[in-house]
């Protein structure tokens, strides 16, 4: 811009001098001073338009992530309704009461130390763990004004952490205390997610990076750390390592495995509700994944999109096809949770994936996920919504899988194993913090004032004894 100033000044005395006649040259000279004041506001004028404009630009993005995040709020009712929808009406009020308060009392639990463990000033320089202070203390200016940006990117980090905590309750459903889960909903939002999260995230505020951020996996300029775009394991695959704990230490719920080894199917009484929670959690996708830009600049939000989409599509209908190979028949449930298995897995990489990679990444899932609850019931696991099987291993899946396709670094594109080593080391790293801290706090619990509601109160429902309340009351 300055450049351009100095080209405008010099061609303006150029045409001057050579331009008038040597009688009109001493009356010009005296406008040359008028001149070179019109040229310094005409300067001052355009750099305000660029000041304007970058204003522009970051309120357009501040409304960007805003949107991105009120979609990604709306998928705490798809949860509800697939949860709700997969498990038995006795239970469905309990099942609401736990979505709900997961975004509520989370937020509480975010905002009073979660956040700032998971992004403020690190007591571990280097490593991660964030010192314990109200939201605001890093959300504000120095002068102690609001700093719109900081307040976007907070009201986005909320949303995911109660998407976290949310997988759990699936879990855990149709036989878990409620207090006892409060309590640990608690937990989740304000120590385990952000903890793991100040290891793989916390260079996103700009006031420190976690360990996983600076790993150089190879050395020297090229080095790999881990990727993990939109959360495939920071988000989802903590909330079901801590799910998965809390199955095992509560058991499986009455019924669901015979003593000569076979499997009780407990059906869902909805798959209306639960197909409706699954159309509402794909469209909130789609602030989960592009939203994760936090900027509509270079338009990569749309790409992002795409590879979203179809890697959902190949999810579901690779579950649907190996469940009519399977069962001989396609399954409703399992293909619902093929395509949120695909969502899961596309969450890491979705930034720099083609879409062939995307329909891959996405029908591996849609596989795997049916694979994964097959062998939970093997090893008696009681998973009702499969809540571990889409979140915790696709979420694995999805991790590594930047490894392989990521179009810069990924060893299917000639970048070397370093990246698929860099993600490896953080989907262990989130499996031992995420699954060893909640099954002591499980085991623990369940100690000190049991986790599991009375043998009564599970076959008559949780509705009615834990909530004085139906879903589907008759009325007499």
């Amino acid at each position: 811009m300055n450049l351009l100033w100095k080209q405008i000044t010099i061609l303006l005395l150029f045409g001057c001098f050579f331009g008038l006649s040597s009688e009109e040259t001493s009356k010009q000279s005296m406008d040359l001073e008028t001149l070179t004041k019109e040229l310094q506001v005409l300067k001052q004028g355009f750099e305000e338009s660029k000041a304007e404009i970058k204003k522009a630009k970051d309120e357009a993005n501040w409304v960007w992530t805003c949107i991105a995040a009120f979609l990604v709020f709306f998928m705490q009712a798809g949860f509800a309704y697939v949860e709700a929808g997969f498990t038995r009406a006795k239970n469905a009020v309990n099942i609401l009461m736990k979505n709900f308060s997961d975004l509520t009392v989370g937020a509480i639990a975010f905002w009073l130390v979660g956040f700032s463990i998971m992004f403020g000033p690190q007591i571990l320089i280097g490593l991660g763990v964030g010192a314990p202070n109200l939201a605001e203390n890093l959300l504000n200016a120095e002068d102690g004004m609001m700093d719109p940006g900081n307040y976007t990117f907070f009201m986005f980090q909320i949303v995911f952490a109660a998407t976290a905590a949310t997988i759990v309750s699936g879990a855990m459903a149709e036989r878990t205390k409620f207090p006892v889960y409060l309590v640990f909903s608690v937990i989740i939002t304000a120590f385990i997610y952000p903890i793991f999260g100040s290891f793989a995230w916390a260079g996103l505020l700009g006031k420190s990076s976690g360990f996983l951020e600076t790993l150089n996996i190879g050395g020297g300029e090229n080095g790999r750390n881990f990727l993990d775009f939109a959360g495939s394991t920071v988000v989802h695959s903590v909330g079901a390592w801590a799910g998965l704990a809390g199955a095992i230490v509560v058991g499986p719920r009455l019924g669901k495995f015979q003593p000569d080894g076979r499997v009780y199917p407990i059906l869902g009484h909805n798959m209306s509700m639960a197909a409706l929670g699954v159309f509402i959690l794909w469209f909130g996708w789609f602030g989960f994944n592009p939203g994760s830009t936090t900027s509509i600049e270079d338009g990569a939000f749309a790409r992002i999109a795409v590879v979203t989409h179809m890697a959902a599509s190949a999810g579901a209908l690779g579950a649907m096809v190996l469940t009519w190979f399977l069962f001989k028949k396609p399954e409703i449930g399992l293909t619902l949770n093929g395509g949120l298995a695909g969502l899961v897995a596309i969450t890491a990489p979705c930034d720099n994936v083609s879409i062939l990679g995307a329909v891959l990444i996405g029908l591996v899932a849609g596989i795997l996920v049916i694979v994964s609850v097959l062998l939970f019931d093997k090893v008696k696991i009681d998973d009702p919504v499969g809540a571990v099987s889409v979140h915790g291993v696709c979420g694995a899946w999805g991790t590594l899988s930047v490894g392989l396709f990521n179009l810069d670094t990924g060893l299917f594109y000639g970048g070397g194993i370093e990246q698929l080593i860099a993600q490896a080391i953080g989907v262990a790293v989130a499996f031992v913090w995420a699954f060893g801290v909640s099954f002591l706090l499980f085991y623990i619990l369940n100690k000190l004032v049991g986790i599991r509601v009375s043998e009564e109160e599970e076959l008559l429902g949780l509705d009615i004894l834990e909530h004085g309340n139906e879903a589907y009351p008759v009325s007499k």
